[in-house]
């Protein structure tokens, strides 16, 4: 697989909330403690891998978050 060449650098998902919630994720950008002190050491591609991961973090947290559907559907009468 080819690389994509990057002509800016990554850029901070940092949202300035720097809270960790209790799985030890920053409740801001996701990352984590690690991921979050060594940012700026870390290369592109490292950086574009912590990303992913965050968007994985982000989603699982919505679902798990997200009501489970009611058995019985709610549909309407109509008379």
């Amino acid at each position: 697989m080819a690389e994509q060449l990057e002509f800016f650098p990554v850029a901070s998902p940092c949202r300035g909330i720097c809270q960790s919630d209790e799985s030890g994720f920053c409740r801001g950008c996701m990352r984590s403690r690690d991921e979050r002190f060594n940012w700026q050491k870390m290369s592109d591609a490292e950086k574009q891998n912590v990303l992913r991961l965050c968007r994985q973090r982000f989603l699982r947290k919505i679902r798990a978050n997200k009501p489970l559907p009611s058995e019985d559907p709610q549909q309407p009468s109509l008379f």
